[in-house]
């Protein structure tokens, strides 16, 4: 056995015990020793460095971080090794609790981790190599951190003894990532790796948000024993709600209203029933953000949808009418579509969005769930205010019918609302829908009626390639029920190749490519501004053959009428599977017109 000669820093005075001069190693000291200097105890004394050479510590820094990652109940890492992060990938193997899901591209490893956080409120982690690999995960690390999403990045890096020489792959990772990070930090020693993956996953969890750990190659095979920090002992829960006072207060204002709309954001994801007895009570619409969408059921009474360029006209019909806005959890961007002397209550967790960009009358602080069940017992029954929800109800009465109409459109080219009808009718109630950006989006907002479907979007960002990346996680996280991607081919063209991460992993995902051979959005953006139409337009790979040859189930459909059996052969498959629908490349959802 070697002998480690090693040296102990105080870490309340920085004293140093070096065994080099003293007559015994730290280790044989008895519990009940004290610092010489400032009286500090032995456990206050940390490691100032650790031998590789050391053959009685077993394990090293990549693997106690997979421990205290395990400890946090992360069962996958997607992403792609390399020779900066290959200690985290053998720790990764050895490891029996958590598994590597290899990707194509970096993107889709953060676009996985950021929808495994939106979709079940648990840390998503993925890993890249230094250089290319860092900067090729920041599109999908921006999901995370403007949408609220819980990710760390573990990032490997050149070999600390050679950060700041101008080394191969080496940049500066923390300058990178800390912008929009919530948490970033270099793990340069072995004794710093418990500590820092800890405030790491704390950051991204309670922020929530993006943490980033810039794991330097050399310190991750680094000898370390430290103990794994229970994470019951470090991380709480911040249930606070405002005091009775201000929630008697807010119900005060809202009895006195009487067109009042109540509007449902991320925040209010998990109240559905609470909404619905609310709006009950009050006999007020219901609008959501597009990241709320199906938070309550869209064919029910008081469901006006989604609000906003996305949303239903009736909604906004609604907002421009009411008297009070009751806002649960969001932002709410829409304050635009507001009339002069509307009153609001506004609930949030996060102090600093209430009032954010408009005046606010009642603000509630805390957990939109725990704040509505201490509101909604104090709220008075109402009558239906009949000339505040005829022209709305008229407008939704019209949309359905439309809907309706376009579910019977056996024209050529396809309609793309025929498309969103028919999923309609294939889908479980209880689907997991992952929708990409483009004209598709639009469809799909508008048009889809949520009757316990669970959609989910890069709301913030806005950036095409997230719907395959984020199906890929919901099956990985739920590989009971359906999970659908709904894209264009200008997103899903992105990142298509990890269609074979479906089918090595058998994730039996269902995409649904709207295949227009144009940037449809913005042609419309062109047209929209003036100019001519220019550089949208490219050929497509056939896209069910691609997903033949990747091992997986494809279809393209051409006709209307072979929509249903497609979408019927697919779900049967029991196979990663690409339905290609060539859809009108003319048809917007903004107006179901021709755009030429």
């Amino acid at each position: 056995m070697v002998n480690l000669l090693a040296k102990y820093r105080c870490s309340v005075c920085n004293y140093i015990y070096d065994e080099k001069n003293e007559d015994q190693n730290f280790g044989d000291l008895p519990d009940s020793w004290n610092c010489p200097v400032c009286g500090a105890p032995k456990s206050a004394f940390v490691a100032e460095g650790v031998s590789k050479g050391d053959e009685s510590i077993e394990t090293n820094v990549a693997e106690k971080i997979i421990e205290q990652l395990v400890a946090f109940g992360v069962t996958h890492v997607y992403g792609i090794p390399g020779e900066s992060n290959l200690p985290l990938l053998n720790a990764i193997r050895k490891n029996d609790n958590i598994d590597f899901i290899l990707t194509r591209h970096e993107e889709t490893a953060a676009f996985m981790a950021s929808a495994h956080g939106k979709i079940t409120g648990k840390l998503g982690v993925c890993m890249s190599i230094a250089g290319p690999g860092a900067t090729n995960l920041i599109t999908g690390l921006m999901d995370s951190a403007t949408d609220r999403s819980p990710v760390l990045a573990l990032v490997g890096q050149v070999a600390e003894v050679y950060l700041g020489s101008e080394a191969f792959q080496e940049i500066s990772q923390i300058s990178l990532f800390r912008p929009f990070a919530e948490y970033a930090e270099t793990v340069a020693r072995a004794n710093q790796a418990m500590k820092l993956t800890m405030m790491a996953a704390k950051y991204a969890l309670k922020k929530p948000g993006l943490s980033v750990l810039s794991c330097p190659t050399d310190v991750l095979a680094d000898k370390l024993d430290d103990l794994i920090i229970d994470p019951s002992k470090r991380i709480f829960g911040s249930e606070s709600v405002s005091a009775e006072q201000d929630i008697q207060k807010a119900a005060d204002l809202i009895n006195r209203c009487n067109r009042t709309v109540i509007f449902g954001g991320w925040g209010s994801r998990f109240s559905g029933e609470l909404l619905m007895e609310l709006s009950k009570k009050l006999k007020a619409p219901i609008a959501t953000t597009s990241r709320a969408k199906g938070v309550v059921h869209e064919t029910s009474q008081y469901s006006l949808g989604v609000l906003g360029s996305i949303g239903t006209k009736y909604a906004a019909k609604a907002i421009r009418d009411c008297d009070l806005i009751i806002i649960i959890g969001s932002g709410f961007r829409q304050a635009n579509l507001v009339s002069p002397g509307v009153k609001f209550v506004q609930i949030d967790k996060d102090p600093t969005r209430i009032g954010k960009t408009f005046d606010v009358d009642v603000g509630l602080v805390g957990d939109g769930h725990r704040v509505l069940e201490k509101l909604v017992p104090l709220i008075e029954e109402k009558e239906e205010n009949e000339d505040f929800l005829f022209q709305v109800f008229d407008m939704k009465l019209r949309h359905m019918e439309e809907l309706e109409k376009e579910s019977k459109d056996f024209s050529v080219p396809i309609n793309p609302g025929f498309v969103i009808q028919a999923l309609r009718r294939h889908l479980d109630h209880d689907a997991i829908i992952t929708v990409d950006v483009g004209d598709h989006t639009y469809w799909f907002y508008k048009k889809f009626l949520c009757e316990g479907h669970r959609p989910y979007l890069n709301a913030n960002m806005a950036s095409m390639g997230f719907a395959l990346p984020a199906a890929l996680a919901a099956k990985l996280d739920f590989p009971d029920r359906q999970v659908v991607c709904v894209a264009g081919d200008g997103g899903f063209g992105m990142l298509m190749a990890d269609f074979t991460t479906a089918v090595r992993e058998k994730l039996n995902i269902i995409a649904i490519v709207f295949n227009d051979s144009v940037l449809k959005n913005i042609k419309k953006e062109l047209v929209r501004d003036g100019y001519p139409i220019f550089g949208v337009e490219f050929p497509n790979p056939n896209f069910a053959q691609f997903a033949e040859s990747c091992g997986g189930f494809g279809i393209r459909v051409t006709t209307p009428d072979k929509l249903d059996e497609a979408l019927q052969n697919a779900i049967r498959s029991g196979k990663p599977s690409i339905v290609e629908i060539l859809v009108d490349p003319d048809k917007t959802a903004a107006s179901t017109k021709k755009v030429d």
